[in-house]
């Protein structure tokens, strides 16, 4: 149980320092979006860079991984539209907006450090294969799903532009591009442009974690609690479940089903957010999700840990 803890909670006192500071003043109240820009926009591009063009080409190509998670992905995100629309009686968009909380798990800022700390750097290779592809993924399916009934149930070319335009204007979906790019066609990097990725990615997460943190005191768990409830279940019980379940089936080694579980078994990430601003549907739902499903996650997470071989 120690050694759990000690995997689980060095992530999350970063993230409570970054609340404490900022609920008590020490911190101003930009500051958070600050680092949350630089992480973003910066550091986790270059991390992700950096991770994704030393991956052989073999490592994207691991279809048995990815069909399980993104499979998965599709079956929780229909849930949660599914869920939102006949049993919590919200409107299509509103249901669309917290099918993607459902959808879009915290790879980075949580997924990444608490399976390094549990696994050690070594085993990350499945989870940037993951990560490689989460957010095209996600906001494509959530943007065209949306566009879609925006549209009236067609998709032209006007809604194609919208959605090319939000996947890659995302500063994490250009990072891994890039790092595609070297990674498939052999590009060489020059030594001081690497060198410098590494200085940004090194400050990444402990950014993103302190930001996060200061980000999350904004949002009050008030109001839609049913819906905030069966967010976080389908979060953080249902998809790692289901990711489990059909890993078993696919006969995935073991550092792929560790990766497709635990990476699954994350919150809602501040994505989620963003998505319901982007289209002003679910706010609350959505940031209360946020909050909750990050404060649960320190025993989900941990209880994960223990099921996992």
């Amino acid at each position: 149980m120690g050694a759990l803890l000690s995997v689980i909670l060095p992530v999350f006192l970063v993230i409570g320092a970054g609340f404490a500071a900022r609920r008590a003043g020490i911190v101003p109240p930009d500051l958070p979006d600050g680092l949350m820009t630089f992480a973003q926009k910066f550091a986790i591009p270059c991390l992700l860079f950096r991770a994704v063009s030393d991956l052989a080409v073999r490592d994207f190509v691991n279809l048995p991984l990815l069909s399980t998670y993104y499979g998965v992905g599709l079956v929780v995100f229909a849930l949660g539209v599914a869920m939102a629309r006949w049993i919590f009686r919200r409107g299509w968009e509103d249901a669309v907006a917290i099918g993607f909380a459902c959808l879009f798990a915290n790879t980075v800022l949580l997924g990444l450090p608490i399976s390094e700390r549990a696994f050690g750097p070594g085993s990350l290779t499945a989870n940037y294969t993951i990560v490689a592809f989460h957010a095209a993924f996600c906001y494509g399916v959530g943007i065209t799903t949306m566009e879609v009934l925006r549209a009236g149930g067609t998709l032209g070319l006007a809604q194609m532009g919208r959605i090319l335009r939000a996947m890659f204007s995302n500063g994490i979906i250009l990072g891994i591009t890039a790092g595609l790019i070297v990674s498939v066609t052999g590009l060489p990097v020059p030594d001081v442009v690497n060198d410098a990725a590494d200085m940004l990615a090194l400050a990444a997460l402990p950014a993103a974690l302190f930001g996060l943190g200061g980000i999350l005191t904004r949002y009050r768990p008030e109001g839609d609690v049913p819906t905030i409830l069966a967010v976080c279940a389908v979060s953080l019980i249902v998809h790692p479940a289901l990711a489990w379940g059909v890993a078993q089936m696919a006969g995935l080694p073991l550092g792929d089903l560790r990766a497709a579980v635990l990476t699954a078994a994350m919150p809602p990430g501040v994505n989620a957010f963003l998505f319901a601003a982007m289209y002003a549907r679910a706010l609350r739902v959505a940031a209360s999700s946020v909050l909750v499903a990050t404060g649960a996650s320190v025993l989900t997470v941990w209880i994960w840990l223990l099921i996992l071989p």
